[in-house]
């Protein structure tokens, strides 16, 4: 009897939750496809594929999956460059590469690379998002790339300023900003109905009772959007451009999603995300999202922790907000007409913000100044470049900020004070990782050693020598030792070098 009351109290907590988040994704849905330069109908596909799909396959149990903000600049250049009919070829690529290492079982791997990394790309994908739809804020088409929507900034204010038309859209789109910023702090208010749909609908209700002459979103009908890819479009994945952008597509939606999944699991006292098993639920939906044609997906972190807030228990509030969608899809498209294009500018320019970690640069710098660096060079180079390019230079970035940091070592020197007549020699001991990285360090230390004073360098307490700087350090104990009858240096064998500090390491004499 307990056992049945408490399943139908799982039944009842996760129907509430559903409508919960298909409240949230509505608006987000359109919002990242339209941005996208796709129809919005497709947005809702995807959505409609992640709840369905892979709502009902195992990995994670109650993150959700649809179109992610964090992909919106990539679907827009890859739709600029191969159009449309190609987007679903690619997606459909990208799902089957999630699918192999899912197989292969990488999953766990994506949580190896740097949270810095990670952050950087996020604040790219947010100013690139911002810098394009304060365009559409104000009714006006963007330039293209994030450069180049950024340098058109000063001119997007001049021509705004002179336009009523674009004044009244910019006040429809800053007016949905500030209800998303506001509508949180109205709890109760809160609860019963989320932000964005809020937001959303109140500027549509305003713009069709006064009659403001904006732009609206434009239906062409859910089955009409739906564009299987053809042999042509799957002959474009030959191209080294096609192949990058299914990498991109592949890699950075597998690691926003575990990221979320980690995200979530912090959340909840349920099951833990099994990494693999959601590498390949979100292959799966990408797959089938690809064969329709649609945006790729992801598991987003607003939709999921509007899901474990709303009191979600099992996978079931998911799959609910699929079929909610796909029932709002295919029963009343035509409410997506009135809705203008400025109020969900606004959605997306308050989710581009919220990418953006602000709040945590200061104490990142303060803390972990190398980590900042690579944060902001990540962001940087996705804006000046792409998603892609960017991307890998933010992970090479970390890779030479880890080398750096643990090839760290240092000298302790004794006798110095024993100045003097028949003073004994100074004792110089290395400590650390030695490699070519420090090596202008150590030879700067050397050589502001006393040159009168016998040497020696002790070796035994590295833990790691490379065959740089044993070659180097012997180059040095060669020049201290005085021409004629001087002392004489140690010899180090090559095979010395790379090695732990457990091989026995003799020290320099000089």
């Amino acid at each position: 009897m307990q056992k049945s009351l408490h399943k139908t109290s799982d039944i009842r907590a996760d129907f509430t939750a559903s409508l919960v988040v298909f409240l949230v994704a509505v608006p987000l849905c359109v919002g990242v496809a339209v941005a996208s330069g796709v129809p919005a109908e497709l947005g809702l596909v995807t959505g409609i594929v992640g709840g369905l799909l892979t709502g009902l396959l195992p990995g994670s149990s109650l993150q959700v999956s649809g179109p992610a903000a964090g992909l919106t600049v990539l679907v827009y250049e890859a739709v600029q460059e191969f159009r449309l009919s190609a987007l679903g070829a690619l997606v459909l690529a990208a799902g089957v590469l999630q699918l192999a290492m899912g197989a292969l079982r990488l999953g766990r791997w994506f949580r190896a690379i740097s949270v810095a990394v990670v952050q950087g790309m996020l604040s790219g994908i947010g100013l690139v998002l911002i810098a394009g739809q304060l365009y559409a804020l104000a009714d006006t088409r963007a330039p293209g790339t994030g450069l180049a929507n950024l340098g058109g900034l000063p001119e997007l204010a001049s021509d705004t300023i002179w336009s009523d038309q674009a004044l009244t859209a910019l006040a429809v789109g800053v007016g949905t900003i500030a209800v998303l910023v506001l509508w949180p702090r109205w709890k109760r208010a809160a609860r019963v109905l989320p932000a964005p749909l809020a937001a959303v609908a109140l500027a549509t209700v305003t713009v069709a009772v006064l009659g403001l002459p904006v732009a609206r979103v434009e239906v062409t009908g859910l089955l009409s959007a739906v564009q299987p890819p053809g042999r042509a479009d799957f002959g474009q994945l030959a191209g080294v451009g096609a192949v990058g952008t299914v990498l991109a597509f592949a890699l950075i939606a597998s690691a926003e999603s575990l990221f979320s999944a980690a995200a979530v699991d912090r959340l909840h006292d349920g099951p833990r995300t099994d990494y693999d098993k959601e590498l390949m639920a979100q292959g799966a939906g990408n797959a089938v999202c690809g064969l329709l044609g649609a945006l790729p997906m992801t598991a987003v972190i607003v939709r999921s922790a509007a899901n474990v807030r709303a009191g979600a228990r099992t996978k079931a509030s998911r799959v609910l907000h699929g079929a909610w969608l796909l029932l709002f899809a295919a029963a009343f498209p035509a409410a997506l007409d009135v809705v203008p294009l400025a109020a969900l500018a606004g959605v997306l320019v308050h989710a581009g913000c919220k990418l953006i970690p602000v709040r945590d640069m200061v104490p990142l710098w303060r803390e972990h100044r190398g980590e900042a660096v690579v944060l902001m060079g990540t962001a940087v180079a996705i804006v000046v470049t792409n998603m892609f390019e960017g991307v890998l230079i933010g992970l090479l970035m970390a890779v030479a900020k880890s080398a750096w940091e643990t090839s760290h070592a240092h000298l302790e020197v004794s006798g110095l004070e024993d100045g003097g007549p028949g003073a004994g020699p100074v004792r110089v001991r290395a400590l650390g990782n030695a490699t070519f990285l420090r090596l202008p360090r150590l030879l700067d230390q050397l050589e502001a050693l006393p040159p009168d004073r016998d040497v020696i360098l002790d070796l035994s307490g590295l833990r790691h020598l490379d065959r740089a700087c044993a070659a180097a350090l012997g180059n040095w104990a060669e020049r201290r030792r005085p021409a004629g009858s001087g002392p004489v240096a140690a010899t180090v064998s090559p095979t010395a070098t790379d090695t732990p500090a457990s091989t026995p390491t003799p020290p320099f004499k000089t």
